[in-house]
């Protein structure tokens, strides 16, 4: 395709010959041998299980994302994910939630609607926790916030150290976030994540908001290497070729705000409301579906997991109903080229351009928004 980078051409390939033999399948029973072996060779495409291998672990494919969830309506909407059959949690300590979210938990689990090894947790390292001294005692406290013994997944939030000590975002009198002065290597961060799972506080170590530089770095002095990357992504920031690096070193993907951050705070000037999209709409009636659902399996149908945001419980519902249809090749050839409406690029509500004098900043071609 025009503008994607030859190294990860066989991904388009190989998945959309996936996807256009599954379809097949169903009305030419002699090609289910040829699927069936293609699908077992191509490490992306459709997932007919609802989880993905996350190192030691099964993740999920859908979570519940916690980001921008108000006080007094987190806990509750966490409660009622899990009461209709969320098993995966996204939480971070700069969410600033975590406490409410750890006594639903408990909750839940103390009425037995799950089982906490039933539950898929995650949670993240902020910027100001960057330092060897400062990683340990940061999970620490989301441990006694959330009100576990162990994370099922433990990732370094961005690939930006913020000076600790002076709150999660330090500012100075010009109102500019103050970085590190020290700028720990990630070598000195990644030790002491690998820590965490020598001491059994966390079963999985990732990363997130990296670029493939950056966990090329991480890459090639890991002793335990990440088993995670996530990152926003959706049709107009379709992370292809993060995602095909990932497969290659064999690192889950969650793909946050995947339905395009409507509403959200962080605007771009082109943002585009997925949920109303004509092509995405279009795609959702063809399947008698949602566009939120449509979103969501678009992210499972390359290979991804996904943690949509939602407090109200129908939509949460909806959200993880995803399992009873599958997108063709043509639908996901419509949707990976959507971000073409909006540039050559596409475009990221959370490019976070206010760090862009951090010397790690992952994104620096996002700057101009």
């Amino acid at each position: 395709s025009s503008g994607i980078n030859a190294e990860y051409g066989h991904y388009y390939i190989t998945n959309n010959l996936r996807m256009s033999l599954r379809s097949l399948t169903h009305s030419l029973p002699r090609l289910q041998p040829l699927s069936r072996a293609l699908s077992t060779t191509v490490k992306c495409g459709v997932s007919d299980s609802t989880t993905v291998k996350c190192g030691v672990s099964e993740m999920p494919l859908v979570g519940l994302g916690t980001w921008q969830s108000k006080p007094g309506e987190v806990g509750t909407a966490v409660e009622n994910a899990l009461e209709v059959g969320y098993k995966h949690i996204d939480c971070a300590h700069v969410y600033m939630n975590e406490p409410e979210i750890g006594a639903s938990l408990t909750k839940v689990f103390g009425k037995g609607v799950v089982r906490r090894d039933e539950v898929f947790i995650t949670s993240k390292l902020w910027n100001s926790a960057h330092r060897a001294e400062e990683v340990v005692p940061a999970c620490e406290k989301t441990l006694k916030d959330l009100q576990l013994d162990h994370l099922d997944l433990y990732i370094i939030h961005w690939p930006i150290a913020f000076v600790p000590g002076k709150g999660p975002f330090p500012m100075d009198e010009d109102d500019v976030t103050i970085m590190d002065p020290k700028n720990p290597k990630f070598e000195e961060t990644w030790t002491e994540m690998e820590k965490l799972v020598e001491s059994g506080k966390c079963k999985n170590i990732g990363l997130s908001n990296f670029n493939i530089e950056q966990m090329k770095e991480v890459l090639s002095f890991a002793k335990i290497k990440p088993s995670n990357l996530q990152a926003e992504s959706h049709p107009l920031l379709p992370n292809l070729e993060v995602l095909e690096f990932c497969k290659q070193n064999d690192m889950s993907f969650v793909a946050y705000s995947p339905l395009g951050n409507p509403g959200s705070e962080y605007r771009h000037k082109k943002q585009i409301d997925l949920l109303q999209d004509e092509d995405v709409v279009g795609i959702a009636q063809k399947h008698g579906v949602t566009p939120g659902q449509t979103l969501v399996r678009y992210q499972i149908d390359k290979g991804n997991a996904a943690i949509p945001k939602s407090v109200t419980p129908s939509r949460l519902k909806q959200n993880l109903d995803v399992f009873g249809f599958s997108l063709d090749a043509t639908d996901m050839e419509t949707l990976s080229n959507l971000y073409k409406k909006v540039g050559p690029k596409g475009y990221r509500t959370c490019s976070v351009a206010h760090w862009k004098h951090s010397p790690t900043h992952p994104f620096p071609e996002y700057f101009v928004r």
